[in-house]
């Protein structure tokens, strides 16, 4: 016998190649509905659950947040239900369209930052 031939299958090592092509194939069986219902992520801005002119200003209110003339404005939302922004922490409103009216009120021509200052 050369010292390259194959040991013989053993019971146990085909029982365990069995188990491990049992779980497997149910494994897939069982992810296979959810990888069918996986859709590409869609690149397009959601579209705005709010949009308005408020002064002359463009406010838009989607899933992403609150923009002001196309700037991002920092919303925390409260335990409560109700929002907050960086603009005025120390008032709360019950939506974010009226968070927005009361920030431009506060910002009059001054233009938000593009970017939020990182906080850490």
């Amino acid at each position: 016998m050369s010292a390259t031939a194959a040991a013989p299958l053993t019971r146990r090592a085909l029982l365990r190649t069995a188990f491990t092509a049992a779980v497997l194939a149910g494994t897939g069986a069982a992810l296979a509905p959810v990888l069918r219902a996986r859709r590409p992520r869609q690149t397009l801005t959601p579209a705005p659950l709010a949009e308005e002119t408020y002064r002359g200003r463009h406010i838009a209110v989607d899933v992403a947040g609150v923009r002001i003339d196309g700037r991002p404005l920092h919303v925390m939302r409260r335990a409560d239900g109700s929002y907050l922004s960086g603009i005025n922490h120390f008032q709360s409103y019950p939506t974010p369209l009226e968070l927005a009216r009361a920030a431009v009120d506060e910002l009059g021509t001054t233009q938000l930052a593009f970017a939020a200052p990182h906080h850490g």
